[in-house]
């Protein structure tokens, strides 16, 4: 059965993933990883990660997969060899310069080579199996019918990681400078801005200052925003072309995020594995975080992949509102994330369980005094309820009250 791997952009959202039910959880450091938003983990939150992800039998992916400079490259051998000491299963590269280091600084670390480094076809993955690599993470851009072909004409050992949800790059394996062009933030170094996502007009050079819409529009047109991809509907099509890895999209993104889509494609999987349907609350699921349209990428077929061009927004059906730390006696003690209040339409998402309506009879602040709504985020705040809840369950609010699914 294909591994499910998850991202953490910090500690909290690492351990959403592993109790929520990823195999494998890919991370980046604060050298050398594509991500710059999450916070990342530095040496010692490595070595906390690693321990509480194996403790769990869950392994753990560093990414290192940005194209180095010449300075930064000089701190690679001595970085990755302390990395390789926090007990990190492999390393992810895009850069041959880094695969070599990794190889000769860090030797018990399994190599995969990152989607950036656009690998479409057989020649290539096996070119990067003679380098030394156990799995090739592939360009999004590749069709099923093609993974198919990389399947057949590459070792059985060589491990096929694809991805399977989340956002998706206007650019080829996101090899954009435009980013870097508009607002000098280097898309390499994960600091993209996404002017992909912008509204744009044309403007005719001898009529400055008068933009002409390329859409009929009062925002201009969206002329490179980029869906996003869920294949949470057909696993089944990408376990028989040979993928090994089914990857979530998102070290960027939220715990509440991680914990979502994790539960929800570890259903689809279990389902998978059963030889059954996708239970529709999994389906749904998937539209309760915050996403673009989505679609299935180019897996199936390129006319899914064009662009949306109505607006570059998120459609946002839920908050997220509490983390469950501890339950007592009736009492769930809550880390508060946003605001809620009693006789709000609340739902509870708990490790490998179909969410729950969960209906609140009262709630206590941290001073012990009775109160009805919580509105101060990351404070503690005290929930009378039957539902025995566990510690990391997920609460949420509705904000839209329209049916959540397809």
């Amino acid at each position: 059965m294909p591994e499910l791997l998850s991202p953490a952009g910090n500690l909290e959202s690492l351990k959403m993933a592993v109790l929520y039910g990823a195999n494998a959880v890919y991370i980046g450091s604060k050298l050398f990883s594509m991500r710059a938003a999450p916070e990342n983990f530095n040496i010692n939150e490595l070595r906390e990660a690693v321990s509480f992800a194996h403790a769990h039998d869950v392994k753990v992916y560093l990414a290192c997969n940005i194209i180095p400079t010449n300075e930064e490259t000089e701190f690679f051998p001595e970085f990755i060899a302390e990395a390789q000491k926090t007990g990190i299963d492999a390393v992810i590269v895009a850069d041959l310069g880094l695969l070599e280091m990794a190889k000769k600084y860090a030797p018990s670390l399994a190599l995969h080579i990152s989607t950036q480094a656009g690998v479409m076809n057989y020649a290539a993955a096996n070119a990067f199996y003679n380098l030394g690599a156990s799995r090739v993470i592939l360009a999004r851009e590749t069709p099923i019918s093609e993974i198919l072909k990389i399947r057949e004409k590459t070792p059985p050992e060589l491990e096929l990681e694809a991805f399977v949800h989340g956002a998706m790059c206007v650019s080829f394996s996101g090899r954009c400078l435009l980013s870097s062009y508009l607002v000098n933030r280097d898309a390499n170094r994960g600091e993209c801005a996404q002017p992909c996502r912008w509204g744009y007009y044309l403007m005719e050079e001898k009529r400055e200052g008068q933009f002409l819409k390329i859409e009929d529009t009062d925002r201009g047109s969206f002329i490179l925003n980029a869906k996003d991809l869920c294949m949470i509907e057909h696993l089944d099509k990408l376990r028989d072309a040979g993928v090994s890895s089914f990857k979530i999209e998102g070290r960027a993104k939220s715990a509440y995020y991680t914990a979502v889509i994790t539960n929800a494609y570890r259903a689809a999987l279990d389902a998978l594995e059963q030889d059954i349907t996708v239970p529709e609350w999994a389906v749904n699921e998937v539209y309760t975080v915050s996403h673009r349209e989505y679609c299935t990428g180019f897996y199936l077929s390129r006319e899914e992949a064009k662009q949306f061009y109505e607006d570059s927004g998120y459609i946002r059906a839920y908050d997220f509102i509490g983390v469950v730390n501890d339950y007592n006696a009736g009492i769930a003690d809550v880390t508060q994330r946003n605001y809620f209040k009693i006789n709000d339409q609340i739902e509870v998402i708990e490790p490998r369980k179909t969410p729950k309506k969960l209906f609140i009879k009262s709630m206590k602040n941290e001073n012990g005094e009775n109160i009805e709504i919580a509105n101060k985020a990351t404070e503690r705040v005290f929930i009378e309820t039957d539902l025995k809840l566990k510690p990391f369950s997920v609460l949420r609010r509705r904000i839209i009250s329209d049916n959540i699914g397809k």
